[in-house]
């Protein structure tokens, strides 16, 4: 059996390693256009910061040490052009002598990636603006900083290679500016969870102009003049493009392969595209999102290790299957991290799904053990049925190993209240004996039960106008005199049984507390009493980052770009 591989990488290495381990015999040859067969993607911008300091480090296998361990001929500098499935063969260019070949294949599969996506604006090709994609383009970024000394630079885009790569030229010492259209940073949260992450963004000096749209570049004085629609231009001494990325796909166009989505290569659940024997995987496939069943696309090297796997056992005889993606995830933001899995609320209402959220704050591990850290967790389930379809965690510690049990809680089919009954490790320095999973399980548990009703951020205009209820902050003096939302009664929660008189009956009671807990045992006291009851999702300190996260991007219009 022949095998050709075009594109290396997460799917295309993965692929030719697993078809080897279960094929000793199979002849497979990887072409791979760039010098690298093997690299790690997501290291890239830590390359550029010098947090990883020898490059070798980013390079996983070489040619040489991939044929010596597996018998696979990695031709690196070699682009296939074109693909001729009617006599199974490739078309391949040596991108070092010019010389074109053609070769044959029993199976051939497709893991060309994406490319960063390249607006058509004017400016585009100019030498101090670039793209991070490849080694080839760090080293290119790396040796312009080296050389030149910029002081500032202009990153268009904020998902994750621009959050990564703006942490690591200002660790640099370099001033750093995040421009995009969408009016926040990292679509695959919602906006009141990514007001946090701007937050400790602008902590760290980084400036975000959000809601703006680029109309070119110009160079201009020794740099770069980013050109903005109705508003004034950005100067910086280097301009990065990190506004998505494009399924690289022309090949598979030429051959007459089925498309989908922005012309991603469709495929089957065991990664099978249109065309017999030809198989594909990575960042260039469409596929099924494991929640909403919907088509998508997702760019992560996780699922597209999973489906070179997948391929290789389907090639060798097998019938794996490839379940649909997730997006689970996760990115460090300066001291902090965040990370997420499923959909958000956002996409979950898009995808016609009646939805609720849990916002808490729970610490990372046990109060009374010193260190511990607040992490502030947005938890989405559908009505009714309380499918669990997703979850956002944001805070200093802990967050990963979070994400990676609610993921495989979604995984598993596991309804939201199940959460509860997640048997987790416990240890003070590592958890408390309620996990903040558990304690995410409990609350919507008793939203289930109709022990809790709860009111969100976007219900607060309707409220604060709404005379037939009472608006009740239950948190202690000090706290309410440092900050409160206008029109709030201050009655604290040890106080309101003894003060109960105050509080008008007939009218339901909106309550508020510092992180939701407080209030919860308000409602407790008063629903006991014959009141009805609305705890805030999320408390005073998630309403008082997302207001202010919102109100310094609407200035930044009124102010003209005041950040």
């Amino acid at each position: 059996m022949k095998v050709i591989i075009v594109g290396g990488v997460a799917g295309g290495a993965t692929a030719a390693a697993r078809i080897r381990r279960l094929n000793e015999h199979a002849e497979i040859t990887v072409f791979e256009r760039s010098g690298y067969i093997s690299y790690a993607n997501c290291g890239l911008p830590y390359y550029i910061g010098d947090v990883i300091t020898d490059p070798e480090e980013l390079t996983l296998q070489t040619p040489e040490s991939f044929f010596k361990r597996f018998r696979i001929n990695m031709k690196i500098h070699h682009e296939v052009i074109s693909i001729h499935p009617e006599r199974k063969t490739v078309s391949v260019k040596n991108l070092e002598n010019g010389e074109i070949f053609e070769e044959n294949y029993d199976k051939l599969i497709l893991s060309p990636g994406a490319k960063p996506t390249q607006p058509r604006l004017p400016g585009v090709g100019i030498d101090k603006l670039f793209t991070l994609r490849t080694v080839e383009d760090t080293f290119r970024i790396k040796e312009y900083i080296n050389k030149n000394h910029p002081k500032s630079a202009v990153l268009a885009g904020g998902g994750f290679i621009g959050l990564e790569l703006a942490e690591n030229l200002r660790g640099l010492g370099m001033d750093v500016t995040i421009v995009q259209r969408p009016k926040q940073l990292m679509n695959p949260f919602d906006l009141d969870m990514a007001s946090m992450i701007h937050n400790e963004m602008r902590k760290h000096g980084i400036k975000l102009v959000l809601g703006y749209t680029v109309e070119g570049f110009k160079e201009k004085d020794n740099g770069v003049e980013v050109l903005l629609k109705d508003n004034p231009s950005l100067q910086a001494d280097m301009v990065v493009l990190a506004i998505g990325v494009t399924p690289d796909t022309v090949l598979a166009k030429e051959a007459g392969l089925e498309l989908g989505i922005k012309e991603s290569i469709v495929v089957n659940d065991r990664m099978e595209t249109s065309v017999p024997d030809i198989y594909a995987a990575g960042d260039a496939v469409q596929v099924k999102h494991y929640v909403t069943g919907n088509d998508a696309l997702i760019s992560l090297a996780g699922p597209a290790n999973k489906q070179g796997r997948i391929i290789a056992d389907n090639i060798c005889g097998g019938d794996s299957r490839y379940l649909g993606s997730q997006g689970s995830s996760v990115i460090k933001v300066f001291d902090m991290t965040a990370a997420t899995t499923g959909i958000n609320e956002t996409n979950a209402k898009k995808s016609g799904l009646e939805v609720d959220t849990v916002i808490l704050s729970p610490m990372s591990h046990a109060g009374y053990y010193p260190g511990g850290k607040v992490m502030t967790m947005k938890v989405v389930f559908e009505k009714e049925t309380y499918r669990l379809l997703g979850a956002q965690i944001i805070g200093y510690e802990g967050v990963d190993k979070r994400i990676d049990v609610l993921a495989t809680a979604i995984h598993a089919g596991l309804k939201a209240t199940q959460l509860k009954d997640l048997d987790l490790a416990y240890a003070p320095p590592y958890s408390s004996a309620k996990d903040p999973v558990n304690m995410a399980g409990f609350m919507i548990d008793n939203i289930a039960k109709g022990t809790l009703k709860q009111w969100h951020l976007e219900d607060m205009d309707k409220i604060s106008r709404d005379k037939s209820v009472v608006l009740l902050d239950v948190r202690t003096v000090g706290e309410f005199n440092r900050g409160h939302m206008d029109g709030f009664k201050n009655i604290p929660v040890d106080e309101l049984r003894e003060r109960i008189n105050e509080i008008e009956k007939g009218k339901p009671v909106y309550l508020i507390c510092q992180s939701g807990l407080r209030s919860y045992i308000a409602s407790r006291i008063l629903e006991g009493n014959g009141y009805e009851t609305y705890n805030f999702s999320g408390g005073f300190r998630f309403y008082d980052a997302v207001a202010n996260d919102h109100a310094l991007i609407e200035r930044s219009y009124a102010c003209g770009m005041d950040y």
